[in-house]
């Protein structure tokens, strides 16, 4: 076991003063510390495959209710970034259009102006027209007016308009909690964030477990880990059910800046720097320019230096964007085909009739209260 590791030109501590400096110096920060407000949506570097970061920053601002970020974190929500997938119901795409919809958001002055809902020039300010249109035509509506737009995109305004507000669907009230937190990880950190008290026990988890084998796949059933499985089983260990891949730890709150790091905060690495699908290891900062984690087969936990070529950024784990990015693992497109016992019916891609009717025309009048739980298109 590794009881010291240089970084740089300057010696990390044992890891015995390395962790009680940790519980001092975080809680320190902690009540010392605010959380900036304001904020105007930009997106977190490396939170999105390139292309589609410039696309959303470019369209993300066409209204007042949306943000580069909040259409992010909604288009993850819908497709987890997959241009070609195709839902059950036959949604197609990032933004997942229905084909008849399609043509009314799509438009020839997008991408290579050929109006295909597989490609995410033309899909991504496809759906921020939509999403906008849905909140001009519900801005007569009561409440939070983002909160209506995003469950207006999944249900149908007719329906935020018939309950003035988000209607009784739990489809559509997990979605749009689910977007509005996963916006957290989307978008740029404030200048200043709070750190966890909650890290400073995970990372004692981890601690613990310094010297343990390596093992593809563990999540500590049999009492060893691989990266993630470490990651997860350390925040599981204080209450916080994290995904179990690397990849999708990413999502589970706001990015933050090397020089902001805080004990507890997860650190990634990729094979492409520019696309966070590629993610291929994760640790947990402890400070000092250290983290624990698990390298590789053959390899124990350890402390490591966090500095490589392929650091691609940190995580501050937060209990209700974890919690988003659990259930964005499966992204709505790739979830069973609704209408199957005990399921919900089919997508509705529809601003305002019945829940089966895909027209997507956002002048359209209110429906009847459906009979069963709404879902997106």
């Amino acid at each position: 076991m590794r009881t010291s590791v240089i970084v740089g030109a300057g010696l990390v501590a044992s890891p015995f003063l390395l962790v009680g400096a940790i519980v001092v110096g975080t809680m320190s920060v902690a009540a010392g510390s605010s959380t900036a407000a304001g904020s105007v949506g930009r997106i977190a570097e490396g939170t999105v495959p390139a292309d589609y970061a410039v696309l959303m920053e470019k369209s993300g601002h066409m209204c007042p209710e949306l943000t580069p970020s909040l259409l992010a974190a909604q288009l993850y929500q819908e497709s987890g970034f997959d241009p070609t997938v195709v839902s059950p119901a036959g949604a197609i795409g990032i933004a997942q259009f229905m084909p008849g919809t399609w043509p009314n958001w799509s438009s020839p002055q997008d991408g290579d102006g050929k109006q295909d809902p597989r490609n995410p020039a033309d899909a991504i300010p496809a759906a921020a027209r939509y999403d906008c249109a849905i909140a001009h035509q519900l801005s007569g509506v009561g409440g939070d007016h983002v909160a209506n737009m995003l469950a207006g995109y999944n249900a149908g305004p007719g329906a935020v308009e018939q309950y003035q507000g988000i209607p009784p669907y739990a489809e559509t009230q997990n979605y749009v909690k689910n977007i509005r937190a996963l916006e957290q990880a989307f978008r740029a950190p404030d200048p200043v964030l709070a750190p966890s008290d909650m890290a400073v026990r995970a990372i004692a988890y981890a601690f613990n477990r310094l010297g343990t084998p390596y093992e593809w796949g563990g999540d500590g059933t049999d009492g060893r880990f691989d990266c993630s499985g470490l990651v997860q089983a350390a925040y599981t260990s204080v209450g916080i059910t994290m995904p179990r891949t690397a990849s999708e730890q990413w999502y589970t709150g706001p990015h933050i800046p090397t020089d902001q790091l805080q004990p507890g905060d997860l650190v990634f690495y990729a094979t492409n720097l520019k696309n966070p699908g590629s993610i291929h290891h994760v640790g947990i900062y402890v400070g000092g320019g250290a983290m624990i984690d698990a390298p590789h087969t053959g390899a124990v936990i350890r402390f490591d230096p966090i500095g490589a070529a392929d650091y691609l950024g940190a995580t501050r784990p937060q209990p209700l964007v974890v919690d988003a990015a659990v259930d964005a693992s499966t992204p709505r497109a790739k979830r069973p085909v609704a209408g199957a016992p005990g399921q919900n019916p089919a997508p509705n891609q529809n601003p305002a009739p019945a829940p089966n009717n895909q027209n997507q025309n956002p002048a359209t009048t209110a429906p009847a209260a459906p009979t069963t739980t709404a879902k997106k298109r």
